[in-house]
């Protein structure tokens, strides 16, 4: 169910693109932005599932962003080690952890977002933003049935991860476990809510559904109370980190299985699926808006948009992480709309790949690395033995050079996999 690949690599033809940037030649027809047009069919093949006829043989030329690959890999940097080398570099130049890295560096506890909370909605969203060229290659080219089986398939190797990750699956002791707890199986979900409405929508009906998501959860939290014998009752519109629908609903559900946290992972699902296909809608800008600059303003607009309505809606219904209101989707998703901007120009635009490229062989096997540092202590005990003796030796810089070692090595296996064109997939 996992498995790897290994890619032989051929010449890399590029064009000059910068022009683009700045203008076009001749005139061109004025046509409605495509999430308002009505046209998404009409920028994916014919032989698309559903509404569109399966008349033409497919484009089975390879289309890859190089951008998604690099910002998957700025979030995994982080996610797997990376935070505690970015603290420890910036402490060098303090006495004292400064108040902004405190906050910014660990999670809100409640209401609010810090910088450290972006980093679980970019991991959904950038698997949204890669299903577009994904599913593209497979449309036409495999049958229905096939394509559906792939898709059931990683949800359920997901979800199984997680389990092994964060729901002690592995104890093989089912009072030990927990059903629904961890990122991977946050991401099963997204994933399988954006792949139906992939492949069977029009990308403006992919913009409702996504808007339907955001509202119909909000509708749940605000307006639908729950009341319980076995685990309590909540008025309709309570947002408390004990009381609220979203947790009572876990622990009605999973029972005796819920992780024991105040995070909603049931009816989270309706945020989980948004920030999916919020990614999605990237992904299509990015493979159907023509010309650099339009994508860049494609993004950049949804970006801020994304923003300015996290921020209004917050004053109704707050950005609360472990719940995954609504309100946190779009505030997280306009972040990450910017983010994207930023490195398909570094990347598809200015072509600078040395800066990201550290990045980008994270990126290519980040689900291998996360389950490595997650369900590996052996690798930190090596490399407690390994450097901490060397790390002593530079004083206060001991704590940054002992993890930049560590992610040294995590960077240097990735990179033997990478330059061997090895990546492992689910």
């Amino acid at each position: 169910m996992i498995y790897c690949t290994t890619f032989v690599s051929g010449k890399d033809t590029r064009k000059e693109i910068m022009t683009e940037l700045v203008g076009f030649r001749g005139k061109r027809e004025k046509r409605k932005p495509f999430f308002l047009s009505g046209r998404g069919k009409d920028w994916t093949p014919d032989f698309r599932i559903g509404n569109i006829a399966m008349d033409s043989a497919p484009d089975t030329r390879p289309q890859r962003i190089a951008a998604i690959d690099a910002l998957r890999g700025f979030d995994m940097f982080f996610l797997t080690g990376g935070l505690a080398l970015v603290v420890a570099g910036i402490n060098l130049f303090y006495e004292k952890s400064p108040a902004w890295l405190l906050k910014h560096a660990a999670h809100v506890q409640w209401e609010g977002f810090a910088a450290w909370d972006l980093v679980m909605p970019l991991f959904l969203f950038i698997v949204g933003t890669a299903m577009p060229f994904s599913f593209g290659r497979r449309i036409g080219s495999e049958p229905v049935w096939k394509i559906y089986f792939k898709v059931v398939k990683r949800v359920v190797v997901l979800f199984l991860l997680g389990m092994v990750v964060q729901g002690n699956l592995l104890s093989f002791e089912p009072d030990k476990m927990s059903l629904y707890c961890n990122t991977l199986q946050a991401i099963a979900s997204g994933y399988l809510i954006a792949a139906i409405c992939l492949l069977n929508l029009s990308i403006r009906w992919q913009v409702a559904a996504t808007a339907i998501l955001l509202a119909a959860y909000w509708l749940v939290m605000k307006f639908v109370p729950f009341s319980d014998p076995a685990v309590g009752s909540c008025a309709a519109g309570v947002l408390e980190p004990d009381r609220n629908v979203a947790l009572l609903v876990d622990k009605y559900l999973m029972g005796s299985w819920q992780d024991g946290t105040n995070y909603a992972w049931i009816l989270g699902q309706f945020g989980f699926g948004a920030m999916t296909m919020l990614g999605l809608l990237g992904g299509q800008m990015l493979k159907h808006v023509q010309g650099h600059g339009k994508k860049l303003l494609c993004l950049a607009a949804a970006g801020l948009g994304c923003l300015a309505l996290g921020y209004f809606w917050s004053l109704d219904f707050p950005m609360i992480k472990k719940l995954f209101t609504s309100s946190m989707v779009l505030w997280a998703a306009g972040w990450c709309y910017l983010l994207l901007a930023l490195f398909y120009v570094l990347t598809d635009v200015l072509r600078l790949n040395w800066l990201t490229f550290f990045f980008s062989v994270i990126g290519s096997n980040a689900i291998f690395v996360y389950m490595w540092t997650e369900v590996c202590p052996p690798t930190r005990n090596f490399s407690r033995v390994l450097f901490t003796g060397f790390s002593e030796c530079f004083g206060d810089g001991r704590q940054f050079v002992f993890y930049l070692c560590n992610y040294a090595l995590i960077w240097s296996v990735l990179y033997y996999l990478y330059k061997n064109r090895t990546f492992i997939k689910v």
